[in-house]
């Protein structure tokens, strides 16, 4: 595969070239595209579809036939669904075999595509331009043009550079995408420097609402979530003397326990299970289907979950990462175990 890469750090400063020569190349191949496929990863978050949508509204806006799609599942979270103000979202079966150009969003390995990850290859084949714009450290570089910036606390930073990059306005729909991806990566800005709080200022200036977004993406659940936290949290166990001594608390979502619950209901359970004082990681396995199991990982910072995720097949952050395995639960978490305890800290 022929790599054209372009990565860079964060520039903090106002007005600086935040991205340099790979941020103005990939604006203007962008800007000369007819026809864009924009791909979020599976199970799609407020970082990756919200960084999708902002790009797909403008670049339909200068003229290009844009689609927005995903893997899995078949419709997008119900929480997401109002960002959506331009019906980009097509379903995964009318993305064409063969893209001309492709942008990947938020997606740090093409396994990340699930079904759709065979469109990388069939367009770099071709001749096309596949796009990777991300923020994970452990990105695998699959495109031919990557925007890759580790120290952008969401990957809606680094969309709106390109947007500005553009020329693009970033009217109210649009700041509404960004500041989802924003307020949800950075834990409702707990993890957000100055920069990322500049930004919310402009969207804010934008017309964003914060307090109805926040509230319809993290604040708002079904009754029933309410029976399913009950039954995890009964069973949540916390292990004092691993994750290299810093405590290790982790919980279980089986099958039956999610039934007629959404995917975005169960990623939320983690948000609870790491508020335990005791552990400085915090783990939620889901199972997804019988045998088969998503893993969200936290820390408080003083482990690197991202190595150990990584370890397990997965990757992420330093403090938010994940994985998927097969298999009996004990055996994953036996797995899990082995690898923080091998995993570095954090200074």
């Amino acid at each position: 595969m022929s790599e054209r890469t372009g990565t860079a750090p964060t520039d903090d400063t106002e007005g600086g070239d935040l991205l340099g020569d790979a941020l103005s190349e990939v604006a203007d191949l962008l800007s000369r595209a007819g026809d864009v496929t924009l791909l979020a990863h599976v199970n799609p978050d407020a970082d990756t579809l919200g960084s999708a949508l902002a790009l797909g509204r403008v670049l339909r806006h200068r003229g290009a036939t844009v689609r927005v799609a995903f893997a899995t599942p078949e419709e997008p979270p119900f929480s997401l669904r109002g960002l959506d103000a331009d019906a980009l979202v097509v379903p995964a079966a009318d993305v064409p075999a063969v893209p001309s150009t492709l942008v990947a969003l938020d997606t740090g390995s093409l396994q990340r595509l699930g079904a759709l990850a065979d469109r990388v290859g069939a367009t770099i084949a071709a001749g096309g331009d596949v796009v990777v714009i991300d923020h994970h450290v452990s990105n695998t570089l699959f495109g031919t043009h990557h925007l890759i910036d580790e120290s952008a606390e969401a990957t809606v930073m680094i969309v709106l550079r390109l947007l500005d990059a553009l020329g693009a306005e970033v009217d109210l729909p649009t700041a509404r995408c960004l500041y989802a991806g924003l307020v949800t990566d950075t834990g409702s800005f707990r993890r957000a420097g100055p920069a990322t709080h500049r930004v919310a200022i402009r969207l804010l200036e934008a017309g964003v609402e914060p307090e109805s977004i926040t509230r319809q993406l993290m604040d708002t659940h079904p009754f029933g979530w309410l029976g399913m936290l009950s039954k995890v949290l009964g069973e949540a166990r916390l292990e004092p003397e691993s994750a290299r001594g810093f405590g290790f608390v982790h919980a279980t979502v089986r099958f039956e326990h999610s039934d007629g619950l959404r995917g975005e209901e169960l990623d939320s359970v983690i948000d609870v299970v790491r508020t335990t004082a005791e552990a400085d990681v915090a783990a939620v396995l889901k199972e997804m289907s019988p045998g088969h199991w998503s893993v969200s990982l936290r820390s408080d910072g003083r482990i690197d979950v991202s190595r150990a995720a990584a370890a397990c097949g997965g990757g992420g952050h330093r403090l938010a990462a994940g994985f998927t395995a097969d298999g009996p639960a004990e055996d994953v978490l036996a797995s899990l175990r082995s690898a923080l305890a091998e995993a570095p800290l954090l200074g």
